[in-house]
């Protein structure tokens, strides 16, 4: 059913559990797993000019931690990618060129505590990318 997943992360508590159920729905279709981390251009170019290339430069160290800390802690082999741009897009397309059967994300990301139920490239995703898109939400402290 699933034999390509495309998980983003953006290396956030709040998506750990998204990747985690998306790990194991790989493990459980033995499906080839991808991550993506997104370097939001926006952040960038909201940047004072002087600043941009340090600030490139963090956000891309920072989505090569986060994609480093789910390769590290799984014994399989994972494809890893990292993109500049906006964030939504960037996922949409990665998942049409690797013909992925599903994208895994969480609800909110870095940002996403300003969100009343589902983060902005989360929802922005659902509503353009051509495959299934598994939305999962962090749980709140005491919740199972």
């Amino acid at each position: 059913m699933f034999d390509r997943i495309v998980i983003a992360t953006d290396g956030s508590e709040s998506v750990r559990r998204a990747v985690d159920v998306a790990l194991d729905l790989a493990d459980r279709f033995d499906a080839e797993v991808h991550l993506l981390s997104v370097v939001d251009a926006g952040e960038v170019e909201s940047s004072p000019d002087r600043l941009r290339d340090e600030m490139r430069e963090a956000l891309h160290e920072q989505a090569e931690d986060a994609l480093s800390t789910v390769r590290d802690g799984v014994d399989r082999e994972v494809h890893t990618a990292v993109r500049e741009g906006r964030p939504a897009p960037e996922i949409t397309e990665y998942a049409r060129e690797v013909d992925a059967d599903m994208v895994a994300t969480g609800t909110r990301g870095r940002h996403g505590e300003n969100r009343f139920l589902i983060g902005s490239v989360a929802e922005r995703v659902v509503r353009t990318c051509p495959v299934p898109v598994l939305t999962v939400r962090q749980l709140a402290d005491g919740e199972e």
